[in-house]
């Protein structure tokens, strides 16, 4: 033993293992130019019949095809062999066929006698009968379970890739296991692809084993007859056998191999083989071989048929259903005692935590057409735009959004799906992976032919396309987008205007361990010694809401710092935040602009909102009548400014910001208020509308 590890360990250091495949096609294609000794032969059909034997005991004993993955390349060196000892036993066989039967080796000659009874004719029809078993049954049949196989298998894939971006998502998996499951999915896929193409090889190995039959008969009756001086008795005699020796023992190694390839593309993958499940499935249920055997002593009671055969099998399987039978029955019994010995259990086990399913807090469920746009063997993006949006939001918002989990849903149309925030709804929408959404921005020159729709991220009227009319389309002047993109442009534009609610408090806590690595003492000196971490979270998500983002935090944590000792409201707080941050909000709505064009508010509107907030109860109510008024010139306002191309921003005092904002923030939602305070000093105001007066 100790020498045979020391031999394989040599052989692996030397790379021997790597080159046996080079040299064995090597050896087989010189056996078809090279003339070999009939000694040789014997051995060589010897070696066939034993890599046969092996394949298909290899091929019985797997529990799944990818367990013998290398078959279809066995399947092909096999039918290289078979053919090139074909052609060597066939130039043997011509050359010395004149001297008698054994003149191409002892196994042929076997083979020519033993199993043919040295009767050429019989040889003949048990060669034939052989080769149309393996061509038009097994090879057939196994050839067309793989094609099946190949193509349940491609289409399986976008579900299963589905499943497993899904178990990785869900922390179920690491990422070394969803790598390895998916390299398993496409190992499967090429398995049945290869299975599918090399099952031609032995079909076609078949066909020339008839068409060699043939040549071979012809060809040694002429070399016997004209050359040799033979008659054509025995010619006929000498030949034929050889031939049909030769064809017999390449012919039953392709039978076996055959065989072998049917077991492993027509069975299912368990974690039994193929012995263990013919016994344990076949044999399983002793009332059917019960019924079997009364059917077949039946039969054996009949006159004139093989009464002792019948019977004898009848009788030997009734034996093994009572066997079976009893074998159940103590199975059962010792089951019924192992539930008696054991505590009943009256009541169900009490609800854990384990029972407790979190949601997602980002979620995009599709149905099961738009699976190919997040599956990347089918060419699909999304799972790449998707990291692209966080990508983005991050730069733009200032903080990383949760990974967005994405599933298939039956539940949903098939080309529908829905993008949900802690398990609830958001927005959903449909998409047509084979076609093109066509939007019109307003100002097309024609109509296109197609689904009427709109676009899902911003409600433009839009039209679902064929693919061909993509440049027609641009050409009117049309926006055009795959599907890909109107998936991913709704869930970008659905995550910003959500951010506030992204902002959870592990997110918040990130932020600052982030920048504590350059300002450690002033993250240490805020959160927890001044201010709690939850005032700190509703200050950005003030922030987030009205529209800002939170790259500064810098700035926000050392505004919060100096002004949390005297005030830990956080609506107060967020006030103080945005003055500090002035510059940032005027250059987010004027990006490099020196005059700010505002719309503004009557001054003697002013003092009334003033007057109303001094004396309603908590200071935030409006009347409803004033507020009916700073509604609809709200309104009036900003189409003005929406007119003449201007930033919708209203400009009031800081007293009126706060209340303004939250007022305006559902009924006029695209207008932005600022105060005087947060314009930075270098900035020249011109109002260009007025709310509640005259420009």
């Amino acid at each position: 033993m100790d020498l045979l590890l020391t031999l394989q360990n040599y052989i692996k250091r030397a790379g021997l293992v790597s080159m046996a495949g080079p040299v064995l096609i090597v050896m087989i294609l010189a056996m078809m130019v090279l003339p070999l000794p009939p000694m040789l032969l014997d051995i060589l059909f010897t070696f066939n019949i034993a890599i046969a034997i092996m394949v298909l005991l290899v091929s019985m004993n797997t529990t799944k095809p990818l367990d013998f993955a290398v078959f279809p390349t066995v399947l092909l060196i096999t039918t290289l062999l078979r053919l090139s000892l074909n052609v060597a036993s066939t130039r043997i066989v011509l050359l010395e066929g004149h001297t008698g039967p054994a003149a191409a080796g002892k196994v042929i000659e076997s083979f020519g006698h033993f199993l043919v009874g040295g009767n050429y004719a019989v040889g003949i029809v048990v060669f034939s009968i052989l080769v149309v078993i393996n061509f038009v049954v097994i090879t057939k049949g196994a050839g067309r379970i793989a094609e099946v196989g190949a193509r349940f298998t491609l289409d399986a894939m976008p579900g299963k890739q589905m499943a497993i971006d899904a178990d990785l998502n869900a922390g179920l998996i690491g990422e070394d296991v969803a790598r390895k499951r998916r390299a398993e999915i496409a190992q499967e896929a090429d398995f049945y692809g290869s299975m599918d193409g090399a099952s031609k090889f032995v079909r076609g190995d078949a066909v020339a084993g008839i068409i060699i039959l043939l040549i071979n008969i012809v060809g040694g009756l002429i070399v016997g007859v004209v050359q040799h001086g033979l008659d054509i008795s025995v010619a006929a005699k000498n030949y034929t056998l050889l031939t049909i020796g030769d064809g017999l023992v390449a012919q039953i190694p392709a039978l076996v191999i055959s065989t072998a390839a049917g077991i492993v593309v027509s069975r299912v993958s368990s974690e039994e083989n193929i012995g263990q499940q013919l016994v344990g499935q076949l044999f399983k249920q002793p009332q059917v071989i019960m019924l079997t055997a009364a059917i077949i002593g039946s039969m054996g009671l009949i006159p004139g048929m093989p009464n002792f055969a019948f019977l004898l099998l009848a009788g030997s399987m009734g034996g093994l259903a009572w066997y079976l039978t009893q074998k159940s029955e103590k199975a059962v019994e010792l089951e019924q005692a192992e539930v008696a010995a054991a505590p009943v259990v009256t009541e169900s086990p009490e609800a854990s935590w384990e029972d407790v399913a979190q949601v997602d807090v980002l979620g995009l469920e599709v149905g099961y057409r738009l699976i190919t746009l997040v599956d990347k063997t089918q060419d699909g993006d999304l799972l790449r735009r998707i990291k692209g949006i966080r990508k983005k939001f991050t730069q733009d918002i200032g903080f990383l959004p949760p990974s967005v989990h994405i599933r298939d849903n039956l539940d949903l149309r098939p080309n529908g799906y829905r993008i949900t925030l802690k398990g609830v709804e958001m927005g959903s929408g449909e998409a047509y992976p084979n076609q093109l959404l066509a939007i019109n921005p307003g100002s097309v020159s024609g109509e296109l032919p197609g689904m009427q729709t709109r676009d899902p991220a911003f409600g433009l009227p839009a039209v679902w396309i064929d693919l061909a009319m993509r440049d027609q389309a641009q050409v009117m002047g049309y926006t055009v987008v795959d599907p890909g993109t109107v998936v991913a442009t709704h869930l970008s534009h659905l995550i910003s205007t959500r951010a506030a609610e992204l902002l959870g408090r592990q997110e918040v806590q990130q932020l600052l361990d982030h920048l504590a690595k350059v300002s450690p003492k002033l993250v240490e000196d805020l959160v927890p010694k001044t201010l709690p971490l939850g005032v700190v979270q509703k200050v950005l998500q003030n922030l987030l809401d009205e529209g800002m983002h939170i790259r500064d935090m810098r700035t926000i944590v050392e505004t919060l710092a100096e002004y949390a000792p005297r005030s830990q409201d956080p609506f107060q707080l967020t006030s103080l935040v945005r003055v500090a941050l002035g510059p940032a909000i005027v250059q987010q709505f004027y990006n490099g602009a020196q005059e700010l064009q505002v719309i503004g508010m009557d001054k003697d509107l002013e003092y009334v909102l003033m007057q109303a907030m001094q004396s309603a109860q908590g200071g935030v109510g409006i009347e409803p009548g004033l507020a009916d008024t700073v509604l609809r010139e709200s309104r009036a306002a900003a189409e003005v400014q929406e007119q003449m191309g201007l930033p919708t921003v209203m400009l009031v005092p800081s007293q009126l910001r706060d209340l303004l904002a939250r007022f305006l923030k559902r009924a006029v939602p695209n207008i932005r208020v600022i105060s005087h305070d947060e314009v930075p000093d270098f900035k020249s105001i011109r109002v260009t509308a007025m709310v509640g007066g005259r420009a």
